[in-house]
């Protein structure tokens, strides 16, 4: 399975988890319904800061190309949560989000290189509706830092995807990683909409 094929296969795999997490329900969730700009902000921010750090443990834990990746993904990160920060004018992290803490679990180069494609995924529909809110909240601004988050991830998943083709034969094996850490993004969505008394499944 080459890169492309692979990334796309994860997409379908995992096409209703993704479309719900590209809703603006998922915006909903990661704010615990406190859907204002502060909020919004610090959602952002805790899902940059904390990626960054794990980023940064497998970078120093992998090798080679692998660890490159995650350094620059890390680096990345971390400039995505100074920009929230800065939007926001100050930041304190606060709860780790839950595919985070999946990815703390994760083991292996291929099944760090697969959830990590996931990862990136998942967070490409966030940041799309982070655009989407601060478009509704006319500040152009703002959608633009986040608008160019997108093209980051993009570039995750073709990295991740390409490596992934030299690292391994076994394409179910990492396809079930990449959609695990969709699947965790998933539920914590799902688990936090029925705390907050919303029906987590229709999209809008």
């Amino acid at each position: 399975m080459d890169s492309q094929e692979f990334a796309e296969t994860v997409r379908e795999e995992a096409a209703t988890p993704l479309s719900r997490l590209g809703s603006s329900k998922a915006l909903y969730a990661d704010t615990e319904g406190e859907m204002d700009d502060d909020a919004v902000l610090q959602a952002a921010a805790d899902r940059a800061h904390f990626a960054a750090e794990r980023f940064d443990a497998w970078a120093d834990e992998e090798s080679g190309e692998a660890s490159e990746l995650f350094a620059d993904a890390a680096a990345t990160e971390r400039d995505h949560a100074e920009a929230a920060a800065d939007e926001r004018g100050e930041y304190e992290p606060g709860e780790q989000p839950a595919v985070v803490a999946h990815l703390d679990a994760v083991d292996g180069t291929v099944e760090r290189l697969a959830a990590f494609v996931g990862w990136a995924l998942a967070a490409g529909n966030n940041a799309d509706q982070v655009v989407g809110y601060f478009v509704g909240q006319a500040s152009p601004r703002t959608a633009s830092t986040f608008r160019s988050f997108g093209d980051d991830y993009d570039e995750y998943v073709e990295r991740a995807s390409g490596l992934l083709a030299d690292e391994t034969d076994d394409a179910d094996e990492a396809v079930a990683a990449a959609t695990a850490a969709v699947e965790a993004d998933y539920e914590d969505y799902f688990e936090t909409l029925e705390a907050l008394g919303v029906n987590p499944k229709p999209v809008c």
